[in-house]
């Protein structure tokens, strides 16, 4: 990435992000300003590749974008990233009509797109979707209702991921227009956390599109593909919200009267600041190993033929676990070198609290991974590192 990039994304959060804590854990609606702000940085969608007019920036390139913007607002950073969860899914397997249709006016607008796994009784058990796919003609009619899908209402398409009527046993990816008649938005989620970001529970009825907008491959192993960009990103935003709860420790022990001198000159707060700092090294180490191994694969001519074959990357898995509690830790003990304080709405660090528990449980919780982890990567002994 340019050093120009990275700039341009510190001033917007400089600019943009600062001081907004406040507004941000209370809005009502989406902060579209900080959008439109965004977009015309011209690093919107900065991940969509350059054929489709976008920035063409790898995921490692990433990792540094969503790191800077997570230490502004962990919120902002999930609405401006976790639209590349679908679009990596339609770049890999998306005719070329679909994407010149799709991702080509995203690259453009700077819009969104969202994605529709989870439903209520198939939270973490994808095969119990109860969504159903029935083809009608040269048609898809798309029946069911999903439960937590980010930045859906404003979305230019959604991914959905659904059951055939015809074969129970097998799954299909569905890219359905926002616009389409019979998708209804049934309530916004009151999160705790990340509440910049909109998560809404969806219901899709009879909803016709024509049957070329099926992506190629098993619905829910795209899915599962599509989500290492996703989780590692995801990972991405805990180092950002670490950073900053270290830098409020370290202005509030500036200035706390401790002993004969401030809480700075404590060797209790000094260890505590060098374990944060070590924490918050390898938490970025460990992202960006994993945004080169994903990006190495993209990179191939058959990147969709490997990623069909690999999967889940164990990278993957392991960057958003290890930051999820990393950066869990980093944020309790920080809260706990405020006092009462750090229990109340007074200072920031109760926000961030919230905003970093997300980590550890979107998009697979910890319990979910690591028996995926076993699953995939501790019974098969070949595929041990």
């Amino acid at each position: 990435m340019k050093s120009e990039d990275l700039k341009t994304v510190r001033t917007f959060v400089k600019q943009h992000l600062d001081g907004r804590d406040t507004e941000f854990d209370a809005l009502d609606d989406k902060p579209a300003d900080v959008y439109e702000r965004f977009r015309e940085t011209g690093l919107a969608n900065w991940w969509l590749p350059e054929e489709l007019g976008g920035r063409g920036l790898t995921l490692e390139d990433s990792v540094g974008i969503v790191n800077e913007l997570s230490y502004g607002d962990a919120g902002v950073a999930f609405t401006l990233f976790i639209s590349v969860l679908g679009t990596s899914i339609v770049q890999l397997y998306g005719s070329e009509e679909l994407k010149a249709r799709h991702l080509g006016p995203m690259a453009e607008r700077g819009s969104f797109c969202a994605t529709l796994g989870s439903e209520r009784t198939a939270g973490s058990e994808l095969a119990k979707i109860e969504t159903v796919v029935a083809a009608e003609g040269d048609e898809l009619v798309l029946t069911g209702a999903k439960f937590f899908s980010t930045n859906t209402d404003f979305a230019d398409f959604l991914v959905v991921v659904a059951r055939s009527a015809e074969d129970p046993e097998t799954y299909h990816a569905v890219l359905v227009p926002r616009d389409t008649p019979g998708v209804e938005i049934v309530r916004r989620w009151d999160v705790i956390g990340l509440r910049a970001s909109h998560t809404y529970q969806v219901s899709l009825q009879g909803c016709r599109v024509p049957a070329s907008n099926r992506l190629d491959g098993p619905g829910l192993r795209l899915l599962e593909i599509g989500l290492n960009a996703s989780r590692i990103l995801i990972a991405a935003t805990a180092i950002g919200v670490a950073r900053r709860v270290r830098d409020h420790c370290m202005t509030y022990a500036k200035s706390k009267p401790f002993r004969d001198g401030t809480l700075l000159e404590s060797p209790v707060f000094a260890q505590r600041l060098g374990q944060m700092e070590m924490q918050i090294d390898v938490m970025k180490s460990h992202c960006l190993r994993a945004a080169r191994e994903y990006d190495a694969v993209m990179a191939a001519p058959d990147a969709a033929a490997l990623f069909r074959r690999q999967g889940t990357l164990k990278s993957a898995l392991t960057a958003k676990m290890f930051c999820g509690q990393a950066g869990w830790e980093v944020a309790s003990t920080g809260s706990e070198m405020f006092g009462g304080l750090g229990y109340t709405h007074d200072l920031p660090i109760g926000k961030l609290l919230r905003d970093i528990r997300y980590v550890s449980l979107v998009e697979g919780g910890d319990d979910v991974l690591r028996e995926l982890l076993f699953s995939r990567y501790v019974i098969p002994v070949p595929r041990r590192s």
